[in-house]
């Protein structure tokens, strides 16, 4: 009796930690849409985050922020990557909360100028026409708002605004159709460089951000913590093969030289106020979606 307690007892026990080696976590990436795209720009990471972790984990295609919010409130998806404006609405609808910060570098936005504009201050831009990237953009939109209003200058009500894609809103300001742009400052930088025509000092930026709260991978709050701090802390350990997976492919170029920190959700509170100056005080929903 004692033999077969003995043999029953290591067979649970060999079938628990099957189970618990078998556990798999469903992985999303909010602007990334289908699978085929997930698998060739983001394979590499999944791989890196399976070795580090010693866990299983499965894409899960969304085709809009609103779709991943949905996914992790229904459970069918346990960790996000995501920006810091889709953090804070996803976090409103679902509790979900960041795990860990991807630290891009430059990651801050800038209102530009022309030089010969006359405008030396913000608060030159009362009454002027400001072209701002995509509608919900964290670094095209509401960053450029939020610098607007630190300054004193109200983005709903003190100034005329457009939204374009940045190649167009760079084309406007050269033509002087619009008085300013508000941008990712390091992306507008990579536009102004290939500029051969205009001699350097032809724009000038009358004001920029602090660097931006991170981009992160979040977790849905049914993930057990336990579970949670056990892949945060594997990420953290293997952060050079972590890193090199996510920049693996050209479309990640922006996270070159990132860092991978432990972040709260306090970091977005600053995300939270620019979506108050934008006229989103709610931050609820998805502006633009």
């Amino acid at each position: 009796m004692k033999f077969k307690s003995i043999v029953m007892g290591a067979a649970i026990a060999a079938v628990s930690a099957f189970s618990a080696a078998a556990e798999t976590w469903k992985l999303a990436v909010t602007d990334v849409e289908g699978m085929e795209r997930l698998q060739l720009e983001w394979g590499p990471f999944k791989e890196a985050l399976e070795t580090a972790t010693g866990e299983n984990f499965e894409f899960f295609a969304v085709n809009s922020r609103t779709a991943a919010a949905e996914a992790l409130r229904g459970e069918t998806v346990d960790f996000v990557v995501s920006g810091p404006a889709e953090y804070v609405v996803i976090n409103k609808l679902t509790d979900a909360t960041p795990l860990i910060g991807l630290g891009r570098p430059d990651y801050h936005c800038a209102i530009i100028v022309r030089a010969d504009s006359g405008m030396s201050t913000m608060q030159d831009l009362k009454g002027k026409k400001v072209a701002f990237g995509d509608i919900g953009s964290t670094s095209n939109m509401l960053c450029p708002m939020q610098v607007l209003a630190d300054h004193g200058v109200d983005p709903i009500n003190d100034i005329e605004k457009i939204h374009t894609s940045r190649n167009i809103a760079h084309e406007a300001l050269k033509a002087g159709d619009v008085d300013a742009i508000g941008s990712n400052a390091g992306s507008w930088l990579g536009v102004r460089n290939k500029e051969t025509d205009l001699p350097y000092g032809f724009f000038k930026m009358l004001g920029r951000s602090g660097d931006l709260p991170n981009d992160m991978i979040m977790v849905g709050a049914h993930v057990p913590e336990e579970a949670a701090m056990k892949v945060r802390d594997a990420i953290l350990e293997n952060k050079a093969s972590i890193i090199a997976g996510i920049t693996a492919h050209e479309e990640n170029d922006k996270y070159i030289g990132m860092d991978l920190v432990a972040i709260e959700d306090s970091a977005y509170d600053y995300v939270r106020s620019m979506y108050s100056n934008a006229g989103y005080p709610q931050f609820d929903n998805f502006i633009g979606e």
